[in-house]
């Protein structure tokens, strides 16, 4: 039987399951992350000293207990957490592919479904409008786009010849970046510069679509546009979602102050748009090397396209994720 000051002890141990429970979810995102916010340091800081007195106290206690052996196992990944080197951007980078990128898409998922939603409404509007009044191409096309696509011809058709596949991408690239971020910044105008971008993203789309369908060419633009389109608007949406979320926080801050939502916003964004860029680059480079290129197939195009827009379905799903070393969940 136990003694009064052993019984006493056991008691305050168990009442401490909180504060354990509460450094085991820090230490997983720290590690998760790589990095974290000033007063989350601080608090992993004082729960790892907080945790090596508990260790101490339950040895004491209890020195065969599975709760003893549990809470060494949280004091040893505290300890590596607190003492690794910084970690360089590739590490980052790897951390927002394995989970960064996933947690702000969730956090994001309302304003990707509504940006989506916008978009293929405005692809379809602008179809229809091109369709019922074909004079109205002007707004989405240029003239020589126009004139070559009513000669049976695509403005894309020998661009190969043209420009090399390197100066081809990398202006792609340029193009996609800029219009991503485009996408983003322009949410700090409370969100309507960023719907003004998707809106008119989609118009275009449709429009040019229903101007070459009109001409027999739009089997041949699909055929282009497969490779890396899939990716490349995909990619396009998600940094508009970023953007709306930048333009919500202004708009409606709730209890925090605007100028605290807006950081919240930036951070989520962080998350998200560095990964945009990366996927965004490879878009280019299939743009430029595999989409104007005679020699791939139709099959060979659609199994590229759909292969790297699964990728980013799996980046942003956080199944790459990996439990840090050492952890144990805590059922206390």
């Amino acid at each position: 039987m136990a003694s009064r000051p052993e019984a006493a002890l056991t008691a305050w141990l168990q009442g401490r399951a909180a504060q354990w429970q509460r450094l085991s979810r820090i230490l997983a995102e720290v590690s998760s992350r790589r990095q974290a916010e000033l007063p989350q340091l601080k608090e992993l800081v004082s729960g790892y000293r907080a945790l090596a007195r508990d260790v101490s106290l339950a040895r004491a206690a209890a020195p065969d207990a599975k709760l003893v052996a549990r809470l060494e196992a949280l004091l040893t990944q505290a300890r590596e957490v607190i003492h690794r080197r910084p970690g360089n951007a590739r590490d980052a980078l790897a951390g927002l592919f394995r989970d960064g990128a996933a947690r702000a898409a969730f956090e994001l998922r309302g304003r990707i479904a509504a940006v989506t939603a916008l978009f293929l409404a405005s692809a379809a509007a602008g179809w229809w409008l091109v369709h019922s009044y074909p004079e109205l191409a002007a707004l989405f096309a240029s003239e020589q786009m126009i004139n070559r696509v009513q000669r049976g011809e695509l403005w894309t058709d020998g661009l190969i010849n043209i420009v090399p596949s390197a100066l081809l991408s990398l202006g792609i690239m340029t193009n996609n970046i800029v219009v991503s971020l485009f996408a983003f910044t322009l949410g700090a105008l409370y969100g309507l510069g960023t719907l003004y971008i998707v809106g008119m993203n989609g118009l275009m789309l449709g429009g040019v679509f229903a101007l070459t369908a009109q001409h027999g060419l739009a089997g041949r633009l699909a055929e282009f546009v497969v490779a890396h389109g899939m990716v490349e608007i995909s990619v396009i949406l998600l940094a508009a979602a970023a953007g709306v979320e930048l333009g919500e926080a202004l708009a409606r801050p709730g209890n925090r102050s605007r100028a605290a939502a807006f950081r919240d916003a930036v951070r989520r964004a962080g998350q998200l748009l560095p990964v945009c860029v990366v996927f965004l680059v490879g878009a280019g480079l299939i743009e430029g090397y595999v989409s104007p290129d005679p020699h791939f197939t139709m099959a060979q195009r659609v199994t590229i396209g759909v292969v790297y827009w699964l990728f980013l379905l799996l980046v942003l799903s956080g199944r790459l994720r990996r439990r840090p070393h050492g952890r144990s969940d805590l059922p206390l």
